[in-house]
């Protein structure tokens, strides 16, 4: 068979998925129609619905569009069959029941944005930064009864520089996945729709992606720099790593500041300078390890106490400005704050920020 007469159904809703539908029609495959997800409420009065990005891709190039509230709608159903699907091709898309994923004679195929059977869920590529994965990659299997479970059916890698954020992986999988897409929808055409799949090895020690929320997001700075680090690029630019700018004095309220960029010191936090909210408090150096975030007196009139005797800490979240840059403690080092955005402002350079925001000795961040 060829490709021209292999009548593809493709499901997909977010722009991840439009790379690999605009691949297949650029290429000459027969895409019949496009089931996608209803049209988004947004607004403030939720009075304006906007169309998915795979919505949009697909009436500017002439194909039939399916957006179904239930899967099992009978109306649906009759629907889709009365496109004779040889083929369906599923990216980022949600799950699918039997009866619809069974229809075509090839079956049903998805694209995951993870090398399978690690990183099952919704946010794979999140995660896989997250977690400070140095390699990932984009998985075709065939779906079945279960949440990308599937049969395997081809797999391609994908690096993760340590400086990447979510973005530029995000990006990379796209194209890679749709690369991918394609090549598997030859090996189908060039098996009967008989390509050979292996089943995936369930482990344990797998890492999971599941979805992620607003409380997701929250940075906790008792972790390391580099888990911090990790974890800000993970959801950088979207949804955003956030945290609460403390005032010390506890009448005052707290802020919330989302921070896309980070940059690690690898300049120890513990041992060295010991930080107060007062404006006149003197740092004391006592050259020991304070790991572990002991607390910091907030006090005005804090002096220092006989550092031979009891070694002084930094408490995690505590800032510090130097030069124009901005600093915060972690538990075990400083961790530099390069981007971010104050509530109710745009995202801007914390060098920018610091051109407004005095004495943040007087702040936590948590």
């Amino acid at each position: 068979m060829e490709k021209k007469n292999l009548r593809i159904v493709f499901m997909g809703t977010p722009e991840f998925a439009v790379g690999s539908l605009q691949r297949l029609v650029e290429n000459g495959y027969n895409v019949v129609a496009v089931v996608t997800q209803p049209d988004k409420p947004v607004g403030r009065h939720a009075s304006v619905l906007r169309p998915s990005p795979v919505k949009e891709y697909a009436l500017a190039h002439g194909l039939p569009v399916l957006q179904p509230l239930k899967m099992k709608d009978e109306h649906f159903l009759d629907e889709l069959r009365s496109y004779h699907a040889d083929l369906q091709v599923v990216v980022a898309f949600r799950m699918l029941p039997e009866v619809v994923w069974a229809m075509p004679r090839f079956g049903t195929f998805n694209v995951h944005a993870a090398l399978l059977p690690d990183y099952r869920g919704a946010a794979p590529i999140n995660w896989a930064v997250i977690n400070g994965e140095t390699l990932t990659g984009v998985t075709t299997f065939f779906l079945d009864h279960d949440i990308d479970t599937g049969r395997i059916i081809a797999q391609r890698q994908f690096p993760i520089p340590d400086d990447a954020d979510v973005e530029y992986v995000y990006d990379g999988l796209m194209q890679l996945g749709a690369q991918l897409c394609t090549d598997t929808v030859d090996l189908l055409l060039s098996t009967d729709g008989n390509a050979p799949s292996q089943p995936q090895q369930d482990s344990d020690a797998h890492h999971a992606a599941p979805k992620i929320f607003k409380e997701t997001c929250a940075i906790d700075f008792s972790l390391t720099a580099k888990r911090i680090y990790d974890f800000v690029r993970g959801l950088s630019p979207v949804p955003g790593a956030w945290c609460l700018l403390t005032p010390r004095d506890a009448n005052a309220p707290a802020q919330v500041l989302k921070i896309y960029k980070t940059a690690k010191t690898h300049e120890s936090s513990a041992g060295g300078a010991l930080v107060s909210s007062a404006p006149d408090h003197k740092a004391a150096n006592t050259g020991e390890s304070t790991a572990g975030g002991a607390l910091v007196s907030s006090a005005p009139d804090h002096k220092a106490a006989n550092t031979h005797d009891q070694p002084t800490r930094v408490e995690v979240g505590t800032l510090k400005a130097e030069n124009r840059r901005l600093f915060v403690a972690t538990v075990d080092e400083w961790l530099e704050i390069v981007e971010l955005q104050p509530a109710g402002k745009k995202r801007m350079a914390a060098r920018d920020f610091l051109n407004g925001f005095q004495h943040p000795e007087h702040f936590l961040l948590k």
